[in-house]
Formats: structure tokens, sequence, C-alpha cells
């Protein structure tokens, strides 16, 4: 189960390519702007394999399957889902656990100007981001230039390393870690909206750096009653470059 991002789709990719027997794939539904290599449903047609919404997935579960793998899903996994994989479930989250679970982690490390990132994966139950962990991986971040998108590019890169390490170890007959997690932050989607809106006192510089998530919205500043997307011009600088880079202007 899976999110349109390149990193899942080669994570699905390289799983095949190591001999997993895959019984089904969930995928996340592509926008327009979604680039081909981003296609986790095409990396499933073109391996042939069975594409399947989680619906159907939990209304009628195959049998005999190993594991269960989430990577960046977007839904709480429920049953029969959570306890279909004879081993288990595991989940690939884009942020250090336990420090933050939810949403928003990459903006969150940027307002609070963290130097130390990190992509974690855990053993799904039945909460967010709260099962036991199998294994973090940390690196550093400049706190004082990163942006939520660099934090994620960055991001994407680890889990797949991570997703690897850990699936090896699984297609090997290795009995992965099960560590509890402590205490931890839960970002909620209310708390996410609340963030992105600038208030009197707020460093301007890191709550543009924060929510610079492109093609997403990012910070916001009500005027006359609009709400209006705050940018500056080392941002658009860098969405001109990569416009550039795609070929989509001249």
């Amino acid at each position: 189960m899976a999110k349109c991002k390149r990193s899942a789709a080669r994570a699905l990719d390289w799983l095949v390519g190591e001999g997993a027997d895959v019984v089904a794939v969930v995928a996340g539904e592509p926008d327009e702007l979604t680039h081909k290599q981003q296609r986790v449903d095409l990396v499933a047609e073109r391996h042939g394999l069975t594409l399947r919404s989680y619906e159907e997935l939990s209304g009628a579960p195959p049998e005999d399957v190993d594991l269960v793998i989430s990577f960046l899903f977007w839904k709480r996994i429920q049953e029969p889902v959570l306890s279909l994989g004879r081993i288990g479930c595991l989940n690939f989250h884009p942020a250090p656990l336990p420090d933050i679970r939810g949403l928003g982690g990459y903006n969150v490390a940027v307002l609070d100007g963290m130097s130390e990132w990190g992509v974690s994966c855990h053993w799904v139950d039945a909460e967010f981001d709260t099962g036991d962990l199998v294994q973090v991986d940390r690196f550093p971040i400049d706190a004082d230039t990163a942006t939520a998108f660099s934090v994620d590019l960055d991001s994407q890169e680890r889990l797949l390393g991570l997703f690897q390490r850990v699936l090896r170890r699984a297609l090997a007959g290795e009995e992965l870690p099960r560590e509890p997690q402590g205490p931890g932050r839960y970002v909620a989607g209310e708390e996410f909206e609340a963030l992105r809106r600038l208030r009197p006192g707020d460093d301007l510089d890191r709550k543009l750096r924060a929510f610079w998530y492109q093609p997403y919205p990012g910070a916001l500043i009500e005027v006359d009653g609009r709400e209006l997307t705050l940018v500056d011009e080392r941002l658009l600088a860098d969405v001109a470059k990569a416009y550039r880079d795609s070929g989509r202007v001249p």
C-alpha cells in the first residue's frame, strides 16, 4: 500500500526485483502533476501485479500473506488488513519516531529549526505511528536553509534505503526488531492548518521555508478576508529553475 511518490514506485519495483511474491498493490490516486516515474499503479501493471482499492482489500482479503507493507500510505490501517500478515504489518514513515507522528513533519522540522531529521520503520498497531520500532535512520539538515520540500527530497531517498535494508532482512527470514516507542508529538490536521498562518511575532523567513512544498499551498496570510500564499524571490527562483529543468518553460 503506497502513495504516488517516486520513492514508493521505486520501492515496489525493487521489491519485485528481489523476487518477492506481491499478491496485491493498493496505490494512491495520481493527479495531473504526477510523473510517470512516480506512478505505483504503472509499476504494478508493468509487473502484472493485482491492483486493488483499500476497501476491496478489506472486503475480500487474500490468504497466505506473510507481511503487509505500508509505504507513505495515507489511511489508518484497520482490521482485517492490520492482522492480515502472518509476520505483521510494517509502515515506512517519513519522520523520526517517536519524535513526530501524524501530519506536517517536514513543516515542523523547519519551523522548529531542527538540525536533524529522520525516517522510520515501525510495526503498525491500532493507532497512528505508535507501533514498535524496527529502525530509525537519522540525518543532518540545515536549519538555516532547509525548506519543507528539500527535507522531503532528502527523506524520500533515505526512506527508500531504509525500506531496502529492512526488507532484505525480512526476505532472508530474519526476525525484525520490536522496540517500544516512548512519548512523542502528534500533529493533527487542525494544528497543521493553524501553523500555516502567519501571525504577529512569527519568523517570516522560517515560516516561508516551512511551508514551501510545491505544488501544495504554502504559508498563508489573510488580507481583506482573503487567504494569500506567501513566497519570496528566493523561493520563486527555486521553482523557476525546476520548471526550466523540466522543460515546461523556455
